[in-house]
This record gives structure tokens, C-alpha cells and sequence, in this order.
């Protein structure tokens, strides 16, 4: 696993945070996923780790408990978020709503494009 890796995850999805509201699921998730090769067990519970508070710990203690949370790569992506959430926050301003909301349904079309194909490919 690289740290290089796992810090850009943290900026993406905390620039995106930033300026969509997502994080988890739809970012942290897939690219532990397709970026790093993690099962969807441990990228699971290494992002809810990344989220605790807003998701609660009951969830986390349980994955933990079974092994599937990567401690070490939810701290280096959760302090990258926070960089990245803070930074494009602060960016975001200049940018018009509407291609905010275009630019945010391209990106799901996309992601979930690649996540059909990649779930049916034969």
C-alpha cells in the first residue's frame, strides 16, 4: 500500500466533499477498491473509520473487531480529506451552481458506468 496513494484518495474525496457533499461511499470506497485492490470488506470499514463520527461507532467497532478495518490507511485518507474538503470549500465559491450540479452527475454517470461494467465483465 503506498501513502502517496492513500493522501490523494484522502484530497480527492475531500475535495470533492468540498464541493458535492460525498466522501465515503462514492469516492473512498470504489478507490480503495479499484486504486489500491482492497476487498469491498476492507475498503468498507477502513472508510467508515474515515467517517466515525458522522457514522457512529458501533458500525466501526464491528469491522474492526473482524479484522477489516486498515487503521493506518483511514488516518492518512482522513487527514488528507480534511485538506481537501477545507481547501476546495474555500475554492468553490467562484463556481456557479449549475456546473456544479453538471459537473456532479458526470461524475456519477461515469463512476457508475465503470462500476456496472467492471461488476458484469465476463
Amino acid at each position: 500500500m503506498q501513502t502517496t496513494a492513500l493522501v490523494l484518495i484522502g484530497l480527492v474525496a475531500g475535495t470533492l466533499s468540498g464541493m458535492f457533499g460525498i466522501g465515503g461511499g462514492i469516492i473512498i470506497v470504489p478507490a480503495l477498491i479499484y486504486g489500491l485492490g482492497f476487498s469491498q470488506r476492507l475498503a468498507t470499514g477502513t472508510s467508515l473509520v474515515v467517517l466515525l463520527p458522522p457514522v457512529g461507532a458501533a458500525a466501526v467497532m464491528e469491522y474492526y473487531r473482524r479484522g477489516e478495518v486498515d487503521v493506518r490507511a483511514a488516518l492518512l485518507i482522513a487527514a488528507s480529506l480534511f485538506a481537501g474538503a477545507w481547501l476546495s470549500s474555500r475554492a468553490i465559491g467562484e463556481v456557479s451552481g449549475s456546473l456544479l450540479r453538471g459537473a456532479f452527475g458526470v461524475f456519477l454517470v461515469i463512476l457508475g458506468g465503470y462500476m456496472v461494467y467492471d461488476a458484469f465483465r465476463l
